[in-house]
C-alpha cells in the first residue's frame, strides 16, 4: 500500500490539545467509520415518514491530462472535447471509497438517496473554468506563459455540469 491508501486521523481531542491520539487506517476503513456516523446521527434526528435524505458524492476535478491521454503536464486547459470512454475513472475519484459509501448506504435501515455525481462528471474534463475565472491575485509573467500553471480545474461553469446535478435531485424528489 502506498500513504495515498492511508488516512491520518485525528481521533481524541481539538486540534488545539497538544496530546493527540492519531490513528493510522486505511482510507476506506475511515470512509466506512464517518458514514456510519453520519447514518446514527440521521437515525437518532430524522423521522423517515417526514424527512428524505439526499447524499451527493464527491465531484472530480481533472488535474492529470495523461489520464485520459493528454500530455503528461496538462490538465484542463484548453479542453474542449469530454472524455468518450465508459470505462474512465480519474484517480481522484477513488472506486473503493465509492464502494465503501454504496455498500454502508445499501445496509442501512434509514433510505438513503445516494446521488452519485462522481462517475458522470468525470467525463467533463472540458466543462470546467480552467482560466475563465477572476484571479484574486495577479499573475506573474511566468504564469501568463503557461495558463496550465493557473488552470482551476477543480470549479465547474456555469450553466451546464452542475445544471444536470440538480435535475438528478429533482428527478429523485419528484420521482423516487
Amino acid at each position: 500500500m502506498t500513504k495515498r491508501d492511508y488516512f491520518f486521523g485525528d481521533r481524541q481531542g481539538t486540534f488545539a490539545d497538544k496530546d493527540k491520539d492519531v490513528v493510522v487506517m486505511r482510507t476506506e476503513d475511515a470512509y466506512r467509520m464517518a458514514m456510519k456516523s453520519m447514518l446514527r446521527w440521521v437515525k437518532k434526528n430524522m423521522d423517515p415518514n417526514k424527512t428524505r435524505v439526499f447524499f451527493t458524492t464527491m465531484s472530480p476535478t481533472h488535474e492529470k491530462a495523461i489520464e485520459w491521454g493528454g500530455d503528461e503536464k496538462g490538465n484542463c486547459y484548453n479542453q474542449t472535447e469530454m472524455i468518450d470512454d465508459a470505462n474512465y475513472w480519474g484517480s481522484d475519484c477513488r472506486k473503493n471509497v465509492m464502494n465503501v459509501i454504496g455498500e454502508v448506504f445499501r445496509k442501512s435501515r434509514y433510505p438513503i438517496t445516494l446521488l452519485n455525481i462522481t462517475q458522470m462528471s468525470s467525463y467533463r474534463k472540458d466543462a470546467h473554468t480552467s482560466i475563465y475565472k477572476k484571479q484574486w491575485s495577479p499573475l506573474t509573467p511566468e504564469q501568463l506563459v503557461d495558463p496550465v500553471s493557473y488552470a482551476d480545474c477543480t470549479h465547474w461553469c456555469l450553466p451546464g455540469l452542475q445544471d444536470t446535478w440538480n435535475e438528478l435531485l429533482f428527478a429523485k424528489l419528484f420521482y423516487p
